[in-house]
């Protein structure tokens, strides 16, 4: 498939997606929330991590807040994004709570450089990985900037997406620049898709 047919499939992609995530926000979206992160919150690389990795959600993503809340009372570090461009190149900031936050681009609430210390070691750690959909290889359509295909060429931990089951794909357009995640939470089930796991299961609860 040429690049073209691949850039136009993912955009008409983002279109249906963002016109389902729209129409969850008042059908149930809250309840599913919740249960994505009682599942994330259960797993044993959570309970493991000493740093997490986590995006702060917009009102159309899945929620992060709980997640984020729950890291920092259980003593764990929290890094969250700032984007440095239009390019796709971001860096991470320790937070210690939500006050070091700030309204920042694409009107995303980011870390306050003031505030927080910039991380320096991805050798590790757990990292919450934002997505329009996934399909169960755990490859993601993004918003198309790139950022976390970047961000997760560098990173050598474990990486997880959470999706709703509805926006679940039976196959994702990506291209060599695309990365999947290593684990897959929907409210149906958990889903270990990397191979540096040693195993292609799906744990059910």
């Amino acid at each position: 498939m040429s690049v073209n047919n691949i850039k136009q499939l993912k955009i008409e992609l983002r279109r249906v997606c963002r016109q389902a995530r729209t129409e969850l926000i008042n059908n149930g979206k809250k309840e599913l929330d919740k249960i994505l992160a009682e599942r994330f919150l259960s797993l044993n690389e959570y309970k493991d991590c000493k740093t997490l990795f986590a995006y702060v959600s917009t009102e159309f993503e899945v929620d992060t807040s709980f997640i984020i809340s729950s890291a920092l009372n259980d003593g764990k570090r929290v890094a969250v994004p700032k984007c440095t461009d239009e390019f796709g190149n971001m860096d991470f900031y320790y937070i210690t709570s939500i006050d070091c936050l700030k309204k920042g681009a694409y009107s995303i609430m980011e870390p306050d450089e003031t505030l927080c210390t910039k991380v320096s070691d991805f050798s590790d750690g757990l990292c919450l990985v934002p997505g329009l959909c996934f399909e169960n290889q755990g490859y993601r359509l993004g918003y198309g900037k790139g950022y976390y295909d970047r961000f997760l060429e560098h990173f050598f931990g474990t990486s997880v997406g959470l999706c709703y089951s509805s926006l679940v794909q039976s196959r994702i357009p990506v291209d060599v620049y695309d990365k999947n995640v290593d684990i897959l939470i929907t409210e149906n089930n958990i889903n270990y898709t990397s191979i540096a796991f040693k195993r292609n299961d799906t744990y059910e609860p």
